[in-house]
């Protein structure tokens, strides 16, 4: 009776031991709509960034986006340690939203706070947000 008791506890105690490390270590991120990303980049401090590619990004982009960082690049995440700080928080959006999570997930579990346009810039251009061109050289 007494190993039973023993093997009961002893397993549970391993179940917590892995769901307190398995939250403490669980990137997590932000999905957001066009309009409350609208509101924090008017009122707050976080870094733009389209992680579209190039050709993506001059057809038209979110206005004050900062950098322009291609995560389908195996130098993506080299470029963002480069161009980011983690004590600022980063607001990624792609073409539809499945891209930012990719790299929501890769920043997140890298230290950096994220927050991601849940349904990419489609959705900025359905809510009639303002959108920005590249200046012609």
């Amino acid at each position: 009776m007494k190993k039973v008791t023993l093997i009961s506890m002893a397993t549970c105690l391993i179940g917590i031991v892995f769901l307190v490390s398995y939250q403490i270590t669980k990137p997590s991120y932000n999905s957001i709509t066009p309009e409350e990303l609208s509101n924090l980049i008017s009122s707050s401090s976080v870094v733009l960034v389209d992680i579209r590619t190039q050709e993506e990004y001059e057809s038209g982009h979110i206005p004050n986006t900062e950098y322009n960082i291609d995560v389908k690049y195996d130098s993506f995440l080299d470029k963002a340690n480069l161009l980011l700080d983690k004590d600022t928080p980063v607001a990624l959006y792609c073409r539809s939203g499945n891209r930012s999570k990719t790299a929501a997930k890769i920043l997140s579990e890298k230290g950096y706070e994220v927050i991601e346009l849940g349904k990419g810039f489609r959705a900025w251009e359905a809510a009639g947000k303002k959108i920005a061109y590249p200046k012609k050289k």
